[in-house]
């Protein structure tokens, strides 16, 4: 294959020359016809000119630059059709330089049931089909679940599914803890618990003022007809009201909003977004997007932006978003959100009051939560470098483990996981169903792991690791020296992780490919990483082995049968009563099942007689 070095170079000058000023979209190809990146612009000719300037680019650009050697565009009608183009091919072809946001799931609302005499309220996330009304988004199921804990114990609707709900003949447990009032045994008349469902809706939308006056009113008609119970339940809502918006100081007015900060730091960048709905803060969630071009918070949150809202969150979007920086392509966006969605928002970067005060908060959270990120690579990094002492390998850049389970010898699996200097890459780990060994041979088990293993990788002529991390000792380190032997592979260096002689973390004895031994210091930062990949790795084989052993257990052992299949199964377990008395059958009691034959029931006999 072709690289990069020894193919001409992508002609600028001559495709500059034919390059519209129009708006529209293009796509940067390199030597193998793959996508590099999408980019949309007002004037195709001066943005496309822009990559080519001899000065004034950055490093990551040029790299983008270097690996061009094909550009396609896109002529649109505006800026704003360019911009749903390039969302459209972002998705569709996930260009390695571009912003790829991976949170596809939708968001969770709560849904509040309506034409019921006594309604509920419940999570939902989804199409927004069943008759009712839907309070949100919120940004995590658990913002949701939160929400209906204090409902549920303040007003009390109920929150069981209808088919429970209909089906009941006494109350649930959640009315005996005082959390339901048990409308589905007629506890409590449809007219007060239609004022629960009101006072319900009336927290969900803020109206937290008019609900607390309610209350009041309420509270004090209750004490003077002397109906004190009445009167204490009122009471102890309002107190949990008051209590529930002392944590959400920060509410002001009555708006729905987005408020998105964006925060960089060595390289790495932040964004945070608060969802405000009613004046109420729901929640926030933190994206940690890669600026694979170098470009800055500003262009870095215009692309984030556009991904946010343009396409399957388009249900989502509120009348206003706040965001910590001024965007280029701020109007395009506006009428882009117009067009794909039918709504309109304001878009400001530049607010007072309480605005002002959430996109503090929401920069803030962004800034500790990109100091958390870093703080976390940081302690990464500093164990992978201790590692790299350790071993004395100056490119430590992956490292594999494998390991192995099984339960006496039943359904072996060995289990490979990866690691780089960021910590574990789960999309490359693997699982190995190890098959035709003797029961118990852990030694076999790892010869076929790894032999699969790398073969496949040399075949496929993908990456070999730096190092390669077996989880036992001398004897199945020297297994692995031998399938590298034997596969011809010399460039991975081999480990072997012991467990001492307490058999305790922080004493394990590390075996090298040389015979020699090595015993850290428990507090060494290489060991400590050395115990994480290796405890990951024994957690994803007993995981695996887990499921493969539950699923052969769940077997019945007449579907091991040829010719037996689900119809005589039936008929072989309905004649008998089970398994067990099919087992203590005879060949002549099994022949005279319907449709049994005499050699197919000793065939069945034998089978299940066969351990």
């Amino acid at each position: 294959m072709p690289t990069v070095s020894d193919t001409p170079e992508f002609d600028y000058k001559t495709f500059l020359k034919n390059v519209t000023r129009q708006p529209g979209v293009y796509q940067m190809y390199d030597n193998a016809g793959k996508i590099l990146y999408v980019g949309k612009a007002k004037n195709l000719k001066n943005r496309v000119s822009s990559y080519f300037h001899k000065s004034g680019l950055n490093v990551k650009t040029l790299a983008l630059v270097q690996r061009i050697r094909s550009i396609e565009v896109t002529v649109t009608a505006s800026e704003a059709e360019a911009l749903l183009l390039e969302q459209n091919l972002i998705k569709a072809q996930r260009p390695p330089y571009n912003i790829v946001l991976r949170d596809d799931k939708s968001y969770p609302y709560i849904f509040l049931s309506d034409g019921e005499e006594y309604p509920r309220i419940a999570l939902h996330r989804g199409p927004k089909k069943l008759k009712g009304r839907y309070f949100g988004p919120f940004p995590s199921a658990g913002a949701v679940r939160e929400s209906l804990q204090f409902l549920q114990k303040t007003f009390r609707v109920r929150q069981c599914e209808d088919s429970v709900f209909r089906n009941r003949s006494r109350p649930c447990l959640q009315y005996q803890i005082g959390r339901c009032t048990g409308p589905c045994v007629n506890l409590i008349d449809a007219e007060t618990y239609a004022g629960d469902v009101r006072h319900t809706a009336m927290f969900l939308e803020g109206k937290n003022e008019s609900l607390h006056d309610e209350l009041v009113a309420e509270m004090n008609r209750a004490a003077e007809a002397l109906v004190f119970e009445k009167a204490a339940a009122a009471r102890d809502q309002i107190t949990a009201l008051r209590q529930v918006q002392a944590q959400h100081a920060v509410e002001s007015g009555t708006g729905n909003a987005d408020v998105i900060a964006c925060a960089m730091e060595s390289g790495e960048i932040c964004i945070h977004v608060l969802f405000i709905r009613q004046g109420r803060v729901l929640g926030s969630k933190s994206y940690f997007p890669k600026d694979l071009l170098g470009e800055g918070e500003s262009a870095v949150l215009g692309e984030f932006l556009a991904q946010f809202y343009l396409g399957e969150r388009a249900m989502d979007i509120p009348g206003e978003v706040v965001i910590s920086h001024a965007i280029e392509e701020a109007e395009a966006l506006v009428e882009a959100v117009r067009q794909s969605a039918g709504k309109n928002i304001a878009l400001s970067d530049s607010v007072r009051t309480h605005r002002a005060r959430w996109l503090a908060m929401a920069l803030e959270a962004a800034r500790q939560n990109l100091r958390a990120r870093l703080g976390s690579q940081e302690s990464v990094l500093r164990k992978y470098e201790a590692l790299q002492s350790v071993l004395q390998i100056d490119d430590l850049d992956r490292m594999e483990c494998f390991d192995i389970s099984h339960s006496s010898g039943e359904r072996p699996v060995a289990s490979c996981v990866v690691f780089d200097r960021t910590g574990p890459v789960k999309a490359d780990y693997r699982r190995f169903n190890i098959e035709d060994i003797q029961a118990g041979d852990d030694y076999a088990a790892m010869e076929q792991a790894l032999t699969r293993r790398y073969s496949r990788l040399q075949k496929e002529g993908k990456p070999l690791p730096s190092l390669l991390i077996v989880d036992g000792g001398k004897g199945q380190l020297n297994k692995a020296r031998e399938v590298m032997a034997e596969l011809g592979i010399q460039s991975v260096a081999l480990l072997g992780v012991a467990k001492g002689t307490t058999r305790k973390p922080g004493f394990e004895t590390l075996i090298f490919a040389d015979g020699s031994e090595r015993v850290l210091a428990s507090d060494d930062p290489a060991l400590h990483l050395i115990q994480q990949i290796r405890d990951e790795a024994h957690r994803f084989a007993v995981t695996g082995h887990k499921q493969a052993r539950d699923k052969r257990r769940r077997k019945s052992r007449l579907e091991d049968i040829a010719g037996v299949g689900p119809t005589r199964r039936r008929q072989l377990l309905n004649h008998f009563g089970g398994l067990q008395e099919v087992m203590r059958a005879s060949v002549d009691d099994i022949a005279k099942v319907p449709g049994i034959s005499k050699k197919l029931a000793q065939e069945v006999y034998s089978v299940l007689h066969s351990e």
